[in-house]
C-alpha cells in the first residue's frame, strides 16, 4: 500500500473521531487505563487496525535493546501515540 498525505489525513481523522467518541461518552475524571480500554474497543468497532502497549526498541550502533518503553497505541503500523 502506498502511503499518501490523503491516506494519513484520513487515518488521523478516524483516530481523532474515535478519541472524541470515547471522551463524549465517558467525560473527564477517570483513570487512564479506563480510557485506554475504551479507545481500544472503539478502534475495534470502527475497524481500525492497532496494537496496544507496543514495546519500543532502541537501536544503538547495531545493538538492539528493549527500552522498557511502551507506546499506548500503534495504529496501522504508521501512527503511534
Amino acid at each position: 500500500m502506498r502511503i499518501t498525505k490523503y491516506y494519513l489525513t484520513d487515518l488521523t481523522c478516524c483516530i481523532n473521531g474515535a478519541a472524541i467518541e470515547v471522551h463524549k461518552i465517558l467525560d473527564p475524571g477517570l483513570l487512564e487505563k479506563v480510557y485506554h480500554k475504551c479507545l481500544a474497543h472503539e478502534f475495534f468497532l470502527r475497524g481500525i487496525n492497532f496494537e496496544s502497549e507496543y514495546r519500543v526498541f532502541i537501536d544503538y550502533k547495531g545493538m538492539e535493546t528493549e527500552a522498557d518503553l511502551r507506546c499506548d497505541f500503534l495504529v496501522k503500523d504508521i501512527i503511534s501515540w
